[in-house]
């Protein structure tokens, strides 16, 4: 009785003994798999997408941001008022009682052009205004306490809204062919510039959020967000020839963004000038289209960096 005790004791403990070998053993080959030896500092592996990993996760995050931005739209479409009205209004006005002392009909088909590049300007205050108000009601100091891209939180509120950019254009469009407008040129070029119209409101949106980050209230947004956009619109070329401007503004006029925009929208539609409208020569007006692109180009590698470190800086307070 006593030898069949003694030798099941001793099988148990060699088994005990052989598991916990093997139990030590396998810790250290997952210690080694990690790339961490037996006894040294615990190394924490990669993020998933190697050098690609912070591209990664601005966009995961700045999808899941533009995603809960369309939810509040939705949930409030009195937000889109103005970006529906405004580019009415403006139609209206400009077409009919101004249109006639500018050329009448043939006026209001080269006016859509200057609308859209105007209208999409505008549309950086609602990036301003909202993003303020995120700011305000301390739902970007959530956003900081998680895990989240500071890019990402940034390009979810500029993305979403090209919601309202892509309304706003649905709106001028339907507008324009209630007026009179009409496209003359082939789907291509017709792709082509509304991809232009797409790239120059998130462009724009940039400014807005660069100016929101730096304001941090709505009353200061609101204000700094419209103080820019007249002078810019409307020293332009948007609604006028740029020739018709005196000096400097004439120069202003004819490197102007806005101008370029208006331009390449015209002649991607194959929209014409009135008969014995001056039209504007040089550089940015022969090459309208590629000037365009790289004015929007250049004015996200400018604000884009201004943004995310104006948010940073928020985030270290």
């Amino acid at each position: 009785m006593s030898t069949a005790t003694t030798s099941e004791s001793t099988s148990s403990t060699h088994s005990f003994s052989s598991s916990g070998r093997s139990s030590a053993a396998g810790a250290v080959a997952t210690r080694q798999t990690a790339g961490v030896t037996p006894g040294g500092p615990i190394e924490i592996p990669p993020p998933r997408g190697g050098a690609f990993a912070p591209l990664v996760s601005a966009v995961r995050d700045g999808w899941v941001v533009a995603r809960r931005n369309v939810v509040n739209v939705r949930r409030t479409p009195g937000a889109l008022v103005t970006g529906v009205a405004q580019p009415i209004i403006f139609v209206l006005i400009l077409a009919f009682v101004f249109g006639g002392a500018l050329g009448g009909d043939a006026y209001r088909e080269f006016l859509i052009g200057g609308i859209l590049a105007q209208t999409l300007t505008f549309n950086s205050s609602f990036t301003a205004v909202y993003l303020a108000k995120d700011l305000q009601s301390g739902l970007i100091d959530r956003f900081r306490a998680l895990p989240m891209s500071r890019v990402g939180v940034i390009l979810g509120r500029t993305t979403s809204d090209l919601v309202t950019s892509g309304i706003s254009i649905v709106v001028i469009v339907a507008c324009g062919l209630a007026i009179g407008w009409r496209v003359h040129t082939g789907v291509g070029q017709v792709l082509v510039t509304f991809v232009l119209l797409v790239l120059f409101a998130f462009a724009t949106s940039w400014i807005g959020a660069a100016i929101a980050l730096t304001a941090r209230s709505v009353e200061v947004a609101q204000s700094l967000g419209l103080l820019w956009l007249f002078p810019v619109c409307f020293i332009s070329g948007a609604f006028v020839s740029a020739d018709t401007l005196p000096g400097v503004l004439r120069t202003i006029a004819e490197w102007n963004p806005v101008t370029a925009v208006a331009t390449a929208v015209r002649q991607g539609f194959g929209n014409a000038p009135p008969a014995g409208f001056e039209v504007a020569g040089g550089w940015p007006a022969e090459h309208a289209t590629l000037y365009a692109f790289v004015c929007c180009i250049a004015i996200i590698a400018v604000f884009a960096p201004v943004a995310v470190g104006q948010y940073r800086r928020i985030s270290k307070r």
